[in-house]
């Protein structure tokens, strides 16, 4: 059985195995920006099988007009069984119904966030950071 926690404090290493273990492209071999980037995030919801994190969720926000979801990662031998859903469900019920949930999708992922009610935005523009 899957156990989720919102806020706990994680270790850096074991949020750069999810992501190694997800598929998604992140910085993992820099684990002192792992910890910055969840150290700094408004909202991390993390899902666990007994003592091994599975699944990680990592938002922004200001808990009224907008979310933005900047990462979810499940371990690839755990996906398909709704951890992933669960922790947007989880970010969704933190903010309210009146806060738009925002991401950016890997090209791979349009497919499922389109799934789990996301809706397409042609109205989108970045910056891409240099590194």
């Amino acid at each position: 059985m899957i156990e989720y926690r919102n806020n706990q404090p994680l270790e850096p290493v074991e949020i750069a195995h999810v992501f190694e273990a997800s598929g998604i492209s992140r910085p993992t071999k820099d684990i002192p920006r792992i910890r910055q980037m969840f150290a700094n995030a408004d909202i991390v919801i993390s899902a666990w099988d007994g003592a091994r994190l599975v699944g990680v969720c990592r938002a922004l926000t200001d808990f009224s007009y907008c979310c933005y979801l900047s990462d979810l990662a499940v371990d690839v031998t755990y996906q398909k069984h709704g951890i992933g859903r669960e922790l947007i469900r989880r970010t969704q019920s933190l903010v309210g119904e009146e806060v738009s949930l925002i991401l950016l999708s890997a090209p791979g992922a349009m497919a499922y966030y389109l799934k789990v009610g996301f809706s397409l935005a042609d109205n989108a523009y970045v910056i891409r950071r240099k590194c």
